[in-house]
């Protein structure tokens, strides 16, 4: 996949109409609407602001939570106009529909410097069947002249029409942001510091495979933990108690094995266990010693051997893409894992990247996110582009 697209600094925004596509998908406080949590909103203000900057008139849009195509009042973007008007220090305008006559009447009458934020975009069922007649409606808010602009990195893995069916229509660029997660993790994985360590972590295989099949040609060692370890133990004849099993996947598990050993990449997983009898954030910890887990037991966290080994291997990296906790770190005894490869990450001199979801979470929750190169903002995003998938939100972007 070409990631070298044009981005907001190649094109001249001055007086036009900017159809900028963020992500303001946020938390709430279910009781009271309230935002729980802004990062995504913050994330978004440098490429804003820019464009405010070079005069361009910015037209707004997002997605917020799933109303699958209904009008769900608690899941206005209304409540997000106002956090990020705070956070620019000017009006923002909102829209009360994404591409009916208040938005029309408002986008037409926007001037340059000034922002407009339309209704949530899933408030349509067109959006997420990228409907072209919703898409050019979209992109007529934007008018002659108009440019597109696509910020929202965790949505581009998905063909929607504001990410990927507006581009039919007006002329598409990325905004910094995915600038940012396209030059760092698109380097890392076609031109990596080495030697290149993935660390690969989360419950189960099976949403893992694709990734470990394009990393297997890629890194110099795979680090597996989480759930998914117990499935590779297993395959290579050892007892896992009670642990997480996908049984479907023993085959897969012993032919990545195998195949690392013919491509000569490390393959590293548990050499010992923190368990417990049942999945429960009180439940008793059990260490085990040696790959094996006892009967009755199930594996919740990788032990302290195993965290010594990957640590090491962190500490001689060149690159380092994180994807996948190590073990239960919602539970603080089984935290333990995951929090060695955060310090690990952060001690090392490497290019660190975490890929985003459960690790980002993890990263920022033990306090180690500004030690890190790079934290992707799309967790679905990130690990298909690990996969190698293309993203249809970056495919349909302007090549440089």
């Amino acid at each position: 996949m070409n990631y070298s697209k044009k981005t907001i600094n190649d094109v001249d925004v001055k007086g036009k109409k900017v159809l900028l596509r963020c992500d303001f998908n946020v938390p709430q406080d279910k009781a009271t609407g309230a935002i729980t949590d802004d990062k995504r909103i913050r994330a978004a203000l440098p490429t804003i602001r820019q464009l405010l900057d070079q005069g361009a008139a910015v037209i707004a849009c997002s997605h917020l939570g799933k109303p699958k195509g209904e009008v769900k009042p608690n899941l206005s973007l209304k409540v997000v106009a106002e956090r990020l008007a705070e956070l620019l220090g000017q009006e923002v305008i909102f829209a009360a529909d994404t591409i009916g006559p208040d938005a029309q009447a408002k986008a037409a009458a926007l001037q340059p410097g000034q922002i407009l934020l339309l209704e949530n975009l899933r408030f349509d069922k067109r959006e997420e069947k990228n409907d072209p007649e919703f898409a050019k409606a979209l992109a007529d808010l934007a008018g002659e002249g108009g440019v597109y602009v696509s910020d929202a990195f965790g949505t581009v893995h998905r063909a929607h029409a504001s990410t990927a069916g507006v581009a039919a229509y007006l002329p598409a660029v990325s905004g910094l942001l995915i600038q940012k997660e396209l030059e760092i993790m698109g380097k890392a994985l076609d031109d990596p510091k080495r030697p290149f360590v993935a660390v690969l972590g989360g419950a189960k295989v099976s949403d893992k495979i694709a990734v470990i099949n394009n990393l297997l040609d890629k890194a110099n060692t795979i680090i597996i933990g989480g759930g998914m370890a117990y499935t590779f133990l297993k395959a290579q004849g050892h007892g896992i108690g009670k642990s997480l099993l996908e049984a479907d996947r023993l085959d897969y598990a012993n032919d990545m094995v195998v195949k690392a050993a013919e491509k000569g990449v490390t393959l590293l997983l548990p050499v010992d266990h923190l368990c417990a009898s049942d999945f429960s954030a009180d439940a008793d910890c059990v260490p085990a010693e040696g790959q094996d887990i006892p009967e009755g037991l199930m594996g919740m966290d990788i032990g302290p051997k195993t965290a010594e080994i990957y640590a090491a291997a962190i500490r001689d990296a060149g690159t380092v893409v994180w994807n996948g906790p190590m073990g239960v770190f919602e539970f603080d005894k089984f935290a333990g894992g995951t929090r060695a490869m955060a310090k690990a990450l952060a001690e090392s001199g490497a290019v660190t990247i975490v890929g985003g979801g459960d690790s980002a979470a993890a990263v920022e929750q033990l306090g180690f996110a500004d030690k890190m190169t790079h934290i992707s903002t799309g967790g679905g995003a990130s690990l298909e582009f690990l996969e190698g998938k293309e993203l249809p939100g970056v495919a349909c972007l302007l090549d440089k």
